[in-house]
């Protein structure tokens, strides 16, 4: 829709609209003309850079940052040292909210040697009031805060900052209000994240996500099926629909639909060749999710399927609402419905009260669901989840042993796993020209593994067939077959 609006024909001297997103188009034309008056008076155009921490969702928010500045008259940055600057924040684990402080303390400097830069801070973090109080007291010269349930308002509130309302402070406890046709840059013209949702109802209890996300909301089917249409006629041809737990989609909207339902729709759109999503939670995967995976022609084969614990005992402590038996009964499934799945997990190592029992139920798990990949993580505390005060906190060096014997496991396994497509020809998404080597492509399977292998930086975005000569752990290195 955004593409369809003149923002030079907006009179920005009449009162701005009620409804939404009309408002923030109003804001993002008065953003327009007060850039064009800040560069013709430095005689240079007036840049940004968003900088993006924390999950894939956050990464799509950014591309709604980043093309309402484009439409407010902005152009990039390759790095920091920009007029506009924002962080786009994570809060999963405090360190996250160390790095972001950290890199306030550089940009400090770099504001003192550029007075008219503007510095705005968005994302999770912000949603926590200790941090925002932190930022109001130490971070004056930050310009602009905003959280997670009112990102739709970035032009509104852009408005205010570069007319110099001092720092700008917007942060809302939670919202039921989903906000359609804003503009957005994508990072690949060829795939797409798409929010299906918003926030999660789970509380896991060593999960901050709830309260800074909020409670779920989905999006209307007519709107994603739209979204998706008008990305595949822009030439997307793969989509990664995005929310905290997709099982739980459409439980909130007045007509309820199952998520199950939703691939089937988007299936049927024509011109995308491949569908991802994440995360998916055990507790609710359906039996309708596993056989719509079945029959589809193009959902990956690549199932998210987080475990975070092996032990029943301990999945109870952590709120997550299955047991073990539970979890390796749908695995089994999965397995014997969808056999060249690829499996991926995420495990918490070190969680408050874990034994060696507990941890050897972990090992087990791991062992007979043999994973195609597992992201491992030494559990932290988190403060404001009930984890945090919980008692028996595990010895640190414990915690170290306990990962180092459960990564070598896993990465024991998934070399196994990844070796079998050896000598094999798969059809591989061209995504990028290889970073270490420009002479090489990287494509990714439908499973999610990496190819390298020598191609032409042409062929990025197409889906070509490519025969894998040697396993590297991994990823393969692969040669191009010709059509």
């Amino acid at each position: 829709m955004y593409q369809e609006i003149d923002l030079d024909k907006i009179d920005i001297y009449t009162e701005p609209p009620i409804e939404e997103p009309a408002r923030q188009y109003y804001y993002m034309a008065k953003c327009r003309k007060l850039v064009e008056k800040e560069t013709k008076q430095r005689g240079r155009p007036f840049t940004f850079c968003v900088t993006t921490f924390g999950c894939q969702m956050n990464a799509r928010d950014s591309e709604k940052l980043t093309g309402i500045l484009e439409q407010a008259g902005f152009l990039p940055a390759p790095d920091e040292h920009a007029d506009f600057v924002i962080y786009n924040t994570c809060t999963v684990r405090e360190n996250a909210n160390l790095k972001v402080y950290g890199h306030l303390g550089l940009l400090k400097h770099e504001k003192k040697s550029n007075p008219h830069m503007r510095i705005a801070l968005c994302g999770c973090m912000m949603q926590e009031p200790k941090v925002v109080e932190k930022l109001k007291k130490s971070y004056r010269f930050v310009d602009l805060i905003f959280g997670t349930h009112n990102i739709f308002k970035f032009a509104e509130l852009l408005a205010r900052t570069l007319e110099g309302q001092g720092q700008v402070i917007d942060i809302w406890e939670g919202t039921d209000e989903i906000v359609e046709d804003l503009p957005l840059e994508r990072k690949y013209p060829f795939k797409s994240g798409v929010n299906i949702m918003f926030g999660c109802n789970n509380f896991c209890s060593y999960c901050i996500v709830p309260y800074v996300r909020g409670r779920e909301r989905s999006r209307r089917p007519e709107d994603i099926l739209q979204e998706i249409e008008m990305l595949a006629q822009d030439g997307v041809s793969e989509v990664m629909l995005l929310g905290q737990n997709v099982n739980s989609y459409g439980k909130t909207l007045k007509t309820p639909i199952s998520f199950g339902e939703l691939l089937r729709r988007v299936e049927q759109i024509e011109g995308i060749r491949r569908i991802r999503f994440m995360t998916s939670h055990p507790k609710d995967l359906s039996e309708e999710l596993i056989q719509v995976m079945k029959a589809s022609e193009k959902i990956c084969r690549h199932l998210h399927l987080p475990l975070q614990s092996g032990s029943t005992r301990i999945l109870k402590a952590m709120n997550r609402r299955y047991t073990k038996e539970q979890y390796l009964d749908l695995a089994e499934r999965i397995r014997r419905e969808i056999p060249d799945i690829s499996l991926t997990t995420d495990i918490i190592v070190g969680f408050p009260g874990e034994t060696e029992e507990d941890f050897l139920e972990t090992l087990d798990v791991v062992q007979r669901v043999q994973y195609d990949n597992a992201y491992t993580f030494i559990y932290s505390k988190r403060t404001g989840t009930p984890a945090a005060a919980m008692e028996n906190q595990v010895p640190e060096a414990e915690v170290k042993s306990r990962f180092d014997r459960l990564l070598s496991l896993v990465q024991e396994n998934a070399r196994a796993r990844t070796a079998r497509f050896a000598d094999t020809v798969q059809e591989v998404l061209i995504e990028e020209v290889n970073e270490h080597d420009p002479s090489l492509l990287t494509g990714r399977m439908s499973n999610n593994l990496l190819v390298h292998f020598p191609g032409d930086a042409a062929l990025m975005g197409s889906i070509r067939k490519v025969r894998l000569n040697e396993c590297r752990g991994f990823y393969y290195m692969g040669t191009l077959i010709s059509d």
